[in-house]
Order: C-alpha cells, then sequence, then structure tokens
C-alpha cells in the first residue's frame, strides 16, 4: 500500500496572517543581536572613523569630497552586502535545520512566505542602517544628499536586488547553517576586497580590478559613486547588478531546497 500525503490546497494569507509573520521575522532578527548590530554597527564605525581622518574633506577634480563620493557609497554598499549576502543566507539555513520551511510546506501558506517575509525584514534593515549613516554623517561629517537622488535610488534598488539573490543563492546551496555564514562572509570579504573595501581599486592588479567590476560590489559601489556626483552610472555597472539578479536569482530558484 502506498503512502500518499495530500498537500492542503495553497491560498494566500490574509492581511492579519502577513503581520504576524512579518512580527515572528522581525523578532527573531532583533533577539539576534550580532546579525543585528554587524550590518548597522560596523560600516558606521568605517565611515566614522575614515570620516574623522584628514583626507575625508579633501576636494576631488570631480567637486565633490572623498566623504561624498567614495566614503558614504562604499559603506551603504558595505550595509546591503552585510545583510544580503550574510544575514539572509545564515537565518534561512537555520529555518531548515530545524524544520521550519519543511513544517510551512504542509500548510496552505506555502514556505514561500517566509522568503518573502524574511526578504521585507532585511530590507527594513538595510533601509535603517542606510538612515542611520546618513544621518550621522549628515549631522557630523558633512554629507550630503547624492545630487543625481534619481540614479542613486536606480543603483541602489538593483544593488539589493543583485545582493539579495547572491543570499538566496547561497541560502538555496548550504547544506548546514555554519556552511552558510561561512560561504556568506567568504563571498562578503572577496567582495569587498576585490571592490575597493580595503583601499583604492586603482591599486590592485588589472586582473584582480577588472574582476571586482564584475562583481555586485564593485559594480555597486561604483554606480553609487557616480549618482553622487551627480553623474549617470555606467550602463556596464547597472548590467553587472541586473546579470547577477537573474543569474544568481535564477539559480536559486532552481536549487533551493525546502527540507
Amino acid at each position: 500500500m502506498t503512502d500518499t500525503t495530500t498537500l492542503p490546497e495553497a491560498r494566500s494569507l490574509p492581511a492579519a496572517g502577513w503581520a504576524q509573520l512579518l512580527l515572528a521575522e522581525a523578532r527573531m532578527t532583533i533577539r539576534d543581536t550580532s546579525g543585528l548590530i554587524l550590518p548597522i554597527g560596523m560600516p558606521l564605525l568605517i565611515m566614522v572613523m575614515n570620516g574623522l581622518g584628514d583626507s575625508s574633506d579633501q576636494v576631488l577634480p570631480s567637486g565633490s569630497t572623498v566623504m561624498n563620493e567614495i566614503l558614504m557609497p562604499l559603506t551603504i554598499t558595505m550595509v546591503v552586502a552585510l545583510v544580503g549576502v550574510v544575514n539572509m543566507p545564515s537565518f534561512l539555513a537555520s529555518y531548515r535545520k530545524y524544520g521550519v520551511l519543511k513544517r510551512l510546506a504542509v500548510t496552505p501558506a506555502r514556505p514561500v512566505t517566509i522568503l518573502v517575509a524574511q526578504g521585507v525584514v532585511s530590507l527594513a534593515q538595510v533601509l535603517i542602517g542606510v538612515a542611520v549613516m546618513m544621518g550621522v554623517g549628515m549631522a557630523a561629517l558633512g554629507v550630503t544628499l547624492p545630487v543625481s537622488l534619481g540614479w542613486a535610488l536606480v543603483a541602489g534598488g538593483l544593488l539589493v536586488a543583485a545582493m539579495y539573490a547572491v543570499g538566496l543563492l547561497i541560502a538555496a546551496t548550504a547544506p548546514t547553517v555554519n556552511a552558510g555564514l561561512a560561504l556568506g562572509l567568504g563571498a562578503f570579504f572577496l567582495m569587498l576586497a576585490l571592490g575597493g573595501g580595503f583601499g583604492p581599486v586603482e591599486n590592485l592588479p588589472d586582473v584582480l580590478r577588472q574582476a571586482g567590476e564584475l562583481l555586485p560590489y564593485g559594480a555597486g559601489n561604483a554606480a553609487l559613486s557616480a549618482a553622487w556626483i551627480g553623474e549617470a552610472p555606467a550602463l556596464a555597472d547597472l548590467g553587472v547588478l541586473g546579470a547577477w539578479t537573474v543569474v544568481a536569482g535564477g539559480l536559486a530558484g532552481r536549487f533551493f531546497r525546502w527540507t
């Protein structure tokens, strides 16, 4: 006799159900102190420490300062990368470990709802992190809004999409929580090193510099930097972000395991 299980018919969650799910995700994120402080505190600390140096007020050929053209785009990119590539995969891997996704698979809600809820909560982390940095920067370090605010929003949106796609791909393939965290941190530091996080990209060998330009960190940083001084981001940088979103997101959807 064959044992078969009939799953309940999928249906949309009511508004109250979504509210409870988002609240539960937010509570779990807040309880993870390191996961909450790291993506906001680390970039803020780096921005402040660099902003207190004499070189932050230096005026570049574009007419902007080092603080606005280099440090702000770099730290915003860092926030998005930490949340999307490090935090989110580790959360989703822990859900798989403890059977959360498996249990949701036999409910009308379906486990994809947890991905949406985690994405919303992660995006809130990004927005809070950027808002805190902008507030501190504008109050104490001479930071100004991007001259091309519209292009900055476009570049930021593509950056978020690309980093989240990479994070979902890590979550899809990581067999354990520790593996997800290790892969996320490895990807983050690799992109940071090749994207200017440890020094000007001009100091890197040509091969490494070109490799960094093809990663979402380098492309996103360059696009935000251009928008900050009033220029349209290079189509190549926007194309890199779009390509990572489509390719990494597609692979994540193909290989994501719920159990």
